[in-house]
């Protein structure tokens, strides 16, 4: 009888150790690509520099440098690839990186770069790979390409989910309802949650929905579609969402009551309940979330808990309808607009200055 003497925690810890040194080993493999890049742009844009009175000197530079690296190292190095790395030595050279001030708290990887000239000087501290840079680099205001760096960084984006943030426009629908300063604290800080206003949007974006801006569905149908892009819609509702549940009943005086989808904020340590409607919002529908919202205050919510919040998702709303039926102190129930196709930044402004 062939009995195995090895213990699932032994298993356990050992592969847990060997995930981290792969992620670590990757982190490291990325940090030291986009560092080579960034340096290997310095070089270029200092050699251009002391050739800048000769009279053909960038493109035909770029080809001869081109052509002798990709013989001796292989593919990755066009000429366009090289004007990249160029670029990108020119964006983050002039601007100090919004990750300077963040720590990495995985690992301290290296915080001055020493290159083949033994020369020593301090560069960005890049957390991100270099496909996330290629992305930023297209971004042409500052702030919004700091931001979205934070962001990339802080949520561990993908780059396709970073893509996904930059076409709904989050900078934009977070920017246009700031003033100065807090436009500001975006770019050098990201998105602070610290009260219930920070984390809703208005409108937010459910593109990945596949439904037209037109298209005939019921709320039932919206439902389904949102629980069936239930990781899509995470990352539109943003930082420290975790699900609760669908059509989350409770009962009062022999009344049975659903919300529609409930969801947890680990940084603001409360409940969240969605109610989706189809068409304008009307102030029942206010009415009748701001008795889920104190059911669950009274009877769910925990004693450390903090008060529940409530957004209502609506395809169009009059903001005085809701003041109106709203108390004038209200930090509980929100009403957004939701859009199913990606708008234009023009489009957003249009629709907050109509709102």
């Amino acid at each position: 009888m062939n009995t195995e003497l090895v213990s699932d925690n032994l298993i356990d810890k050992i592969s847990e150790l060997l995930k981290n040194a792969r992620i670590k080993v990757a982190n490291a493999v990325n940090y030291t690509m986009v560092v080579t890049y960034y340096e290997i742009g310095r070089m270029i844009v200092e050699d251009e520099q002391q050739g800048k009175r000769r009279a053909v000197y960038g493109k035909q530079v770029l080809l001869d440098l081109s052509k002798h690296l990709t013989q001796e190292f292989g593919r990755g190095f066009s000429v366009e690839n090289l004007d990249r790395m160029r670029y990108f030595y020119q964006i983050y050279s002039n601007s100090s990186t919004s990750l300077t001030n963040l720590q990495n708290t995985e690992n301290h990887l290296i915080e001055k770069y020493e290159t083949l000239s033994a020369k020593s000087y301090s560069i960005p501290q890049f957390q991100l790979s270099w496909s996330h840079y290629l992305k930023l680099m297209r971004m042409p205001d500052e702030n919004e390409r700091k931001f979205y760096e934070i962001e990339a960084f802080k949520n561990n984006w993908s780059l396709r989910e970073l893509q996904r943030q930059y076409d709904s426009a989050l900078y934009t629908r977070l920017a246009l309802s700031k003033d100065k300063q807090q436009i500001l604290e975006l770019s050098t800080k990201g998105q602070i949650i610290e009260k219930p206003k920070d984390a809703v949007k208005d409108p937010y974006i459910l593109e990945f929905l596949g439904l037209q801006e037109h298209s005939n569905y019921s709320e039932n149908d919206l439902e389904q579609r949102l629980i069936n892009k239930l990781e899509h819609f995470m990352l539109e509702l943003g930082k420290g969402f975790t699900f609760v549940g669908r059509q989350v009943r409770f009962t009062f005086d022999e009344r049975h009551f659903r919300v529609d989808l409930v969801f947890y904020n680990r940084i603001l340590q409360c409940f969240v309940l969605v109610d989706l409607k189809i068409g304008d919002l009307t102030h029942q529908d206010i009415g009748q979330m701001q008795m889920y919202v104190n059911y669950y205050d009274r009877f769910v919510r925990l004693e450390h808990e903090n008060q529940t919040i409530g957004i209502i998702l609506c395809q169009d709303k009059s903001e005085i309808l809701v003041e109106l039926t709203l108390p004038k102190d209200n930090e509980q129930i929100f009403a957004s607009k939701y859009l199913t196709i990606l708008p234009s930044k023009e489009m957003l402004k249009q629709l907050l200055e109509n709102s």
